[in-house]
């Protein structure tokens, strides 16, 4: 599921931010999986940013948006390199669980 939202939060950030006022863009997605990780590359040629000058959302507002990088940077590991086109990466390295504690979440 933190892959499934910190990817959501990338896309939504792509089309709101980088690509506002336009009325078209395209985003090209790649995903490679590995035994226990998993890395997804969202390129886009819109607007880039500086991901250290967007402020910390403040949680005590509860505020309804300014939360995606945040999200994104919390569940998973995130590289962002700005130009042509802009490339954001999210990766994600997974404990294997042992087939001990598999058997026993089987058997419930």
């Amino acid at each position: 599921m933190q892959v499934v939202s910190a990817v959501g939060e990338a896309f939504n950030n792509i089309v709101l931010h980088g690509y506002a006022g336009r009325k078209e863009g395209s985003i090209d997605l790649r995903i490679q999986t590995r035994r226990n990780h998993i890395r997804i590359e969202l390129r886009d040629w819109g607007s880039g940013f500086d991901p250290t000058e967007v402020p910390r959302p403040k949680f005590d507002t509860l505020p309804e948006s300014g939360l995606g990088l945040f999200i994104m940077q919390s569940f998973m590991e995130m590289a962002y390199r700005p130009g042509r086109p802009n490339l954001l990466t999210l990766s994600k390295r997974f404990v294997e669980r042992s087939s001990a504690s598999r058997k026993t979440e089987g058997a419930s």
